[in-house]
């Protein structure tokens, strides 16, 4: 790797019985010096774009708007007719509708009824909202105090024809959908899908539907990790659960380098004795860092396997949903190619539960935001806090975050807070 700060993963194991671990915002710069955009793109119709990185430009067809017109329901006039004190009354010669434009022209002393997102009328320059005219059959009358030019909008004000509508780099939303569609394109070259292969290790796993001997559990984490995979609009390749066998798991970690951008598993990258998965990388791999801290987590890899990112995710499902939202996500949305990241949304709440910590870890709490009485975030615990505790993330629509210099927090203290739904 060419972080100069890089450890080999040989390093990184003689590391083990240190405390190495390194904080989030230090895990991110190295992450993000290593990722580089996936290549390649695809055409695609405009409608079947969304969520999608645009790779090339979008160049405008034609002006937008495509002519002058009026941003109001009103009076189309001429701008030297404006009374500078008083009255002035004009003679109303016709209406200009949206689609059906006036075909005259309109000479001093006249104006025409027009409606928003008509064509100016010839002549005309200016716009009087409908409540500041007095209309009594063919006459209009206006008072002083309007502005030249007011209320219209100049053909080709927003785009110009030839100019550049939407960036590559961009994430492809409904505004910029609706934009492209304003200049009269109807396909789009989008950046190639990333790919991520996955898979969990454990000797105690088994699959959904199989039973369980004593022992064993159910692997949640694929589906976890498949789900958030999903929602940054990544193809994926399970390969499912492999067992804490040396060999089982190179060959899997051969196989889901060959087949994807990124790498991800989880389990395996603790010290016991049959974690085999930083061991292995040492024979095929090299791994950056192996350690953060952040609460659940804190036994997180990151390096390469056979030249493809890797991610080696702690075996706990809290702690594998954690920081894939807090350190793994915000990398993949760079791999993507996406230009500029959004920062993930943090509020600011009232605590109600007292939340116990000590100094020198970001802890990751789970919990439930609402407005109280007065229109106040407050948020509160969802319960025991143990990386295990699964139905901590499924009772909970929020992130208690709590920095590492923070110690433990007491009912009516404030708290930064990062609700769900701005995660993905």
């Amino acid at each position: 790797m060419t972080n100069p700060s890089s450890t080999t993963a040989g390093s990184g194991c003689d590391d083990t019985h240190a405390d190495s671990a390194i904080p989030v915002h230090e895990a991110l710069a190295r992450i993000f010096a290593e990722i580089e955009p996936v290549q390649g793109g695809e055409t695609l119709p405009l409608l079947d774009a969304l969520g999608r990185i645009l790779d090339d430009d979008v160049i405008s067809t034609v002006d937008v708007p495509s002519h002058t017109n009026s941003a109001m329901d009103g009076y189309a006039v001429l701008a030297s007719d404006l009374p500078v004190a008083g009255d002035a009354v004009l003679a109303l010669v016709g209406t200009s509708w949206a689609g059906r434009p006036y075909e005259g022209s309109v000479v001093s002393g006249q104006c025409a009824r027009i409606m928003t997102g008509a064509s100016m009328p010839d002549g005309t320059d200016t716009v009087i909202m409908q409540e500041y005219a007095e209309h009594d059959g063919d006459k209009v009358t206006i008072r002083a105090g309007h502005k030249p030019g007011q209320h219209v909008r100049q053909a080709g004000e927003d785009i110009a024809t030839g100019a550049v509508a939407v960036t590559r780099g961009t994430l492809l939303r409904p505004a910029q959908l609706g934009l492209i569609a304003s200049v009269g394109v109807g396909e789009v070259i989008v950046r190639r899908r990333p790919r991520a292969a996955f898979f969990s290790t454990g000797d105690e796993l088994r699959g959904v539907g199989t039973p369980l001997a004593k022992g064993q559990i159910y692997d949640s984490n694929r589906y976890t990790l498949s789900a958030m995979l999903a929602r940054l609009g990544f193809e994926t390749v399970d390969l499912g659960v492999v067992p804490d066998d040396r060999d089982a798991i190179e060959q899997a970690f051969r196989k889901a380098a060959g087949a994807a951008d990124v790498v991800l598993t989880s389990g395996g990258v603790s010290v016991g004795a049959a974690d085999y998965v930083t061991e292995t990388l040492e024979r095929i791999g090299e791994v950056n860092f192996w350690r953060v801290a952040i609460k659940p987590g804190r036994p997180l890899a990151f390096g390469r396997v056979a030249g493809t990112l890797f991610f080696g995710l702690p075996g706990n499902p809290v702690s594998v949903m954690a920081t894939f939202y807090q350190i793994v996500q915000p990398a993949l949305e760079r791999l993507t190619g996406i230009d500029h990241v959004d920062p993930t949304v943090c509020v600011d709440a009232i605590c109600q539960s007292e939340l116990r910590k000590k100094r020198g870890r970001l802890e990751v709490q789970r919990g439930v935001l609402e407005t109280n009485s007065e229109g106040a975030y407050v948020v509160r615990t969802t319960g025991r806090q143990g990386s295990g505790v699964l139905s901590s993330m499924s009772l909970a629509n929020c992130f208690i975050l709590l920095p590492m210099e923070q110690e433990t927090v007491r009912p009516g203290d404030h708290v930064r807070v990062q609700p769900f739904r701005g995660l993905a």
